[in-house]
């Protein structure tokens, strides 16, 4: 048994397929089902169920993928020791985010990132909350950026910012006279919302708690820009993020934003990383000037 059989293995259990695990290997697929079948023959046990339609884990084929995984980001961990020992501010950090923040955040910390770490090879990844934190647990990102609170268990947590929640409104709506809203105000409105699995459309749930009309809530959308376009169209109102809000498209003109009362409603955006992982003080100083970088742009609360 060695690492490329047990990486062959999670591929396959990732992917339930042999031939995109061989692609994402880099090998054969024959190369790869013969290795698979020599590290069932020398564990004496049946890993994987295979039919002519669809590949399934056995019971005890899941439970030593789990073991592999730790293996294998303990045999990356080590790597990166080495690594950083030599060089601390050069290699490959991968980071994720959510979609709701990444068009909006990444200008404002990239430049800065690239200034002071010239040598680190920086690999971003967009995905909904659930996929980027599972995907932090099991290795493969280095750390993530998303809104909090969230399952923190074996994690380093910082806080980075607080951002607002503003209203987005078409030219001609009611509301547009109006210098700040009441979150009652929107009792009564079509509160378009992203769809299920992004956190923003809890989030929103939660600000706008008091509206009961099932009607609010009969769209949804796959991304902020689409739900800012859905509004411009005059299909409803929506809530934007404080960063996303502030940004200047060709048809803002159509797009009214309005405050909400004191105390405005927000969001906290964090970052997370693995308290095993031995790029933790390197990440804590790209959190520090990411935080920086934030302050700067005018957004930090």
């Amino acid at each position: 048994m060695n690492l490329r059989d047990l990486q062959y293995l999670v591929e396959i259990a990732n992917l339930r397929h042999f031939g995109q695990a061989a692609e994402a290997s880099f090998v054969s697929q024959p190369t790869l089902s013969a290795q698979i079948k020599k590290l069932e023959n020398y564990l004496n046990v049946q890993l994987i169920e295979r039919t002519p339609k669809k590949i399934t884990m056995t019971p005890i084929g899941e439970t030593i993928v789990e073991k592999a995984k730790i293996i294998l980001q303990n045999v990356e961990d080590i790597k990166n020791i080495a690594r950083f020992t030599n060089d601390p501010e050069a290699g490959t950090l991968k980071m994720g985010l959510i979609p709701t923040l990444a068009p909006y955040l990444l200008p404002h910390i990239i430049p800065s990132l690239n200034q002071h770490f010239p040598k680190l090879e920086l690999l971003l990844y967009e995905e909904k909350t659930q996929s980027i934190l599972q995907k932090l647990k099991e290795g493969d990102l280095d750390v993530v950026i998303l809104a909090l609170p969230v399952d923190n268990e074996g994690l380093t947590e910082k806080t980075l910012f607080n951002e607002k929640f503003f209203v987005a409104l078409p030219k001609n709506h009611r509301f547009c006279k109006q210098k700040v809203l009441k979150i009652s105000d929107l009792k009564d409105e079509k509160v378009l919302l992203l769809e299920e699995g992004h956190c923003l459309r809890q989030q929103a749930l939660e600000v706008c708690s008091n509206i009961r009309a099932p009607k609010n809530y009969d769209f949804s959308a796959t991304s902020l820009e689409t739900l800012r376009h859905m509004v411009t169209s005059g299909v409803g109102i929506t809530l934007l993020p404080e960063l996303a809000a502030n940004v200047q498209l060709p048809n803002q003109n159509a797009l009214v934003i309005k405050h909400f009362v004191e105390p405005q409603p927000s969001r906290q955006i964090g970052m997370l990383w693995r308290k095993s992982s031995a790029l933790s003080k390197l990440i804590e100083k790209i959190a520090a000037i990411s935080q920086q970088s934030i302050r700067d742009s005018g957004y930090l609360n």
